[in-house]
């Protein structure tokens, strides 16, 4: 785990919101992850067609978005490493690595950008993830 790079930036409200999210991820806390979401918000991991995404429109309210917790993120074991962490406006664009470990001990990596998106209260509002997909599956199989 490495946020350091996160916790040295400016304070940001973008920011704070992916730092919420990110630790609540590793902690396997899906209702503080839950928490930091706006209630019509939008979750897009990985942006595009997917898996985990058929359709390519993303997940839509907290319902949505719970399930996509306990589809692909609650299974799991999951471990971020940000190198950068970009914050204008009300978003922040984090560059890194995630590291996901399933319930099968099967270990995968993938380069991504995450885009955070977050209202005046600092709830995310949408929360886009770029990453390739068949990277991420060539390292499981």
């Amino acid at each position: 785990m490495s946020h350091e790079i996160m916790k040295n930036r400016a304070p940001h409200p973008a920011r704070a919101a992916a730092m919420r999210s990110i630790e609540t991820v590793e902690a396997g806390d899906r209702e503080g992850w839950l928490a930091n979401f706006h209630p019509e918000a939008a979750l897009e991991d990985p942006v595009g067609i997917s898996p985990m995404d058929p359709e390519g429109k993303g997940h839509h309210g907290i319902d949505a978005i719970a399930a996509f917790w306990d589809n692909f993120i609650g299974p799991g074991n999951v471990r971020f490493h940000i190198r950068e962490s970009f914050a204008c406006g009300n978003e922040c664009a984090n560059v890194g690595t995630i590291t996901t470990r399933s319930a099968e001990g099967a270990v995968g990596r993938c380069e991504l950008v995450m885009v955070y998106k977050v209202d005046a209260e600092g709830k995310v509002l949408s929360l886009r993830a770029f990453w390739e997909v068949d990277e991420m599956m060539a390292d499981f199989f």
